[in-house]
């Protein structure tokens, strides 16, 4: 993996001004507005805006009567799918920007630590193996536990290595994700087609258990990252400048490091065991948000947040309509997203030396 040479320094950096920043953040959530209520608006069957409005209040309770079919087709399905898309994309977003500040890799992304994989692992198993042994609930805590398994087992490597170093944390992530990844392919082979046909459909990603009773997992994920990022904003922000730097200032770099990593992998934990693996969102979304603000994490995280969700909720009506109405899984769309802006990544960074 590449490590940044010329990673921005906050301390020759203005951050971006607050007016123009509350500007960017109003702007942004209006159009994640207007995107989701395309979301719930556009599918298989069209149903009008004024029933959208219908359904999601006789949902909510705010108003009385009885709902059609329409309106709970609103509540129930889209409007839960089109939240879930916008929660999980918010999160990955943010886990993305941590990753990359932590480790000042550009390429960093919850895929490049295991985390991922693991979820993937625990959802297989369930799926080819021991079946819904616990209802609905089966499925999405398999795979959580996945993802903590995986995250533990590069804590105890990087542990055990007695360092803290971004290069040891990136080739300890590299290392599960490829154990994790040879797992999940063995458990595809040893079970049955059916299960080995469901197995492939969830590793790429897909909003399909987006669930009410699901929605609090979920929110709780986004708001734990969230909360702890921007509370160390100015520590985050202090890690950009290297190690040593930041030490000296004051800042714990290794129990730092330790804590951004495990809250990382708590959160992609959360999101993969509802949505599936959902490729290179964790790694653009930094990218287009510092484009947007620059590096200074007050600004950054907020907007990585409304990007993500941008991105994500785009490309979930993206995979509903391009093989309409066979469904495709999201994580085609972000993937083949995602390696064309890799390759605009590697041309530029190409220009910028030469």
């Amino acid at each position: 993996m590449r490590q940044l040479k010329n990673w921005p320094r906050p301390c020759i950096l203005r951050s971006t001004d607050l007016s123009r920043s509350v500007q960017i953040t109003i702007l942004g959530a209006a159009i994640l507005v207007a995107l989701l209520l395309v979301s719930i608006v556009y599918g298989t069957t069209p149903i009008s805006l004024s029933d959208v409005m219908v359904g999601i209040s006789l949902g909510l309770g705010l108003t009385e009567g009885e709902m059609t079919l329409q309106h709970r087709i609103v509540f129930d399905l889209r409007l839960t799918r089109t939240l879930f898309a916008a929660i999980i994309g918010a999160g990955l977003g943010i886990v993305g920007v941590i990753l990359q500040t932590t480790t000042r890799n550009d390429l960093a992304d919850p895929f490049l630590f295991g985390l991922s994989s693991g979820a993937a692992a625990g959802a297989v198993f369930v799926i080819t193996i021991t079946g819904d042994i616990l209802g609905f609930w089966t499925l999405p805590l398999a795979a959580f536990c996945g993802g903590l398994v995986a995250s533990g087992i590069v804590l105890a490597l990087v542990h055990g290595l007695r360092t803290s170093a971004p290069e040891k944390l990136i080739l300890s992530g590299l290392a599960v994700s490829f154990l994790f990844s040879a797992i999940t392919n063995y458990l595809i082979f040893y079970g049955d087609n059916r299960a080995a046909h469901s197995a492939i459909f969830w590793m790429l990603g897909g909003l399909g258990l987006a669930r009410w009773e699901t929605f609090p997992l979920v929110c709780s994920g986004l708001l734990l990252i969230l909360t702890y990022s921007l509370y160390r904003n100015r520590w985050l922000d202090i890690l950009l400048t290297g190690d040593q730097t930041a030490i000296t200032l004051g800042v714990p770099v290794r129990r730092l490091r330790f804590l951004l990593f495990f809250l990382s992998a708590l959160a992609t934990a959360v999101f993969v065991s509802v949505a599936g693996v959902i490729g290179f969102v964790g790694l653009m979304v930094p990218h287009i948000a510092r484009g947007i603000v620059g590096p200074l994490h007050r600004d950054l995280l907020p907007t990585a947040a409304i990007v993500g969700a941008l991105l994500l909720t785009g490309s979930d009506i993206v995979s509903r309509f391009l093989l309409a109405p066979q469904e495709l899984p999201i994580g085609i769309v972000t993937t083949s997203i995602g390696s064309v802006f890799v390759f605009l990544l590697l041309i530029r960074s190409r220009n910028a030396q030469g």
